[in-house]
């Protein structure tokens, strides 16, 4: 008999920011496994798209729009997966939003849109879907943080603040809902490229540095956050909450002097 210990297979998974970079592999790597996917994001077109290339051959994966700055959207939502499938045994919250500028020149409306998304949107997504993983006595909680939750890098200051915030929102949510059978905990990614990142690490600079800071000697892809998902997705982690694994590399090991040690 195969052994289901990290098996998600009929599963069904809400991935918010779900219809493209690192949320779109892990919808997918969910898919490809059996589960039951719900994508989310705010744009009809990509989201459609993206649902109809990665449906597995069973299942089909279900495109909803939300904009997770709006609490009644995320409401609206989580309410329409469970009266669709009846409950939610994973939540992957992916959504977030950037903007690369220096401290001093963020604005309120800046500074409101990438935390709006990044942490308030959230949190009140967990709030909303762990309400039903409470009622029912279980559920798993997969926050994607950063690694500016470990170290803030220049000019992305709200966003480290996010997501440092999120993964304090990991530790406590895991305090209080482990009672109840809910795990939460987060996968912070190392440089990996995605669609929006591409741009940076094609600069020759950028690239040398990144490889050269990594142990592991390579920038990450987006299908590297997979197996770290469907594992705390699974039953293998089973008595693991609030903790954050860096999928980076080896990144955050330590830190590389540009000297030989030869």
């Amino acid at each position: 008999m195969p052994d289901r210990l990290f098996s998600v297979d009929g599963q069904v998974v809400l991935v918010s920011g779900g219809s493209r970079g690192i949320g779109r592999a892990i919808a997918a790597g969910f898919a490809r496994r059996g589960a039951q996917v719900v994508i989310t994001g705010r744009d009809r077109e990509t989201l459609d798209t993206t649902a109809a290339q990665i449906a597995s051959a069973d299942l089909s994966v279900e495109p909803l729009v939300c904009d997770v700055a709006q609490v009644d959207a995320i409401r609206d939502t989580v309410s329409q997966v469970i009266e669709r499938f009846e409950r939610i045994d994973t939540l992957v919250n992916v959504a977030g939003v950037n903007r690369r500028q220096s401290a001093e020149s963020y604005t309120p409306d800046d500074y409101d849109f990438i935390l709006d998304i990044n942490l308030k949107g959230a949190f009140f997504l967990s709030q909303e879907a762990g309400k039903h993983m409470i009622e029912r006595g279980r559920g798993a909680q997969i926050n994607i943080e950063s690694l500016n939750s470990w170290a803030p890098l220049k000019g992305v200051l709200p966003y480290a603040m996010s997501k440092a915030g999120m993964q304090i929102m990991t530790r406590g949510l895991a305090l209080e809902w482990g009672p109840h059978g809910v795990r939460v905990n987060s996968l912070a990614p190392g440089f990996v490229l995605t669609e929006l990142t591409r741009q940076l690490w094609s600069d020759p600079t950028m690239q040398a540095w990144g490889k050269r800071n990594t142990p592991l000697g390579r920038i990450g892809e987006v299908d590297d956050m997979i197996g770290t998902t469907i594992f705390l997705a699974s039953e293998a982690a089973a008595f693991l909450t609030g903790q954050t694994i860096y999928v980076d590399g080896g990144f955050t090991a330590g830190l590389n002097w540009p000297i030989s040690l030869d």
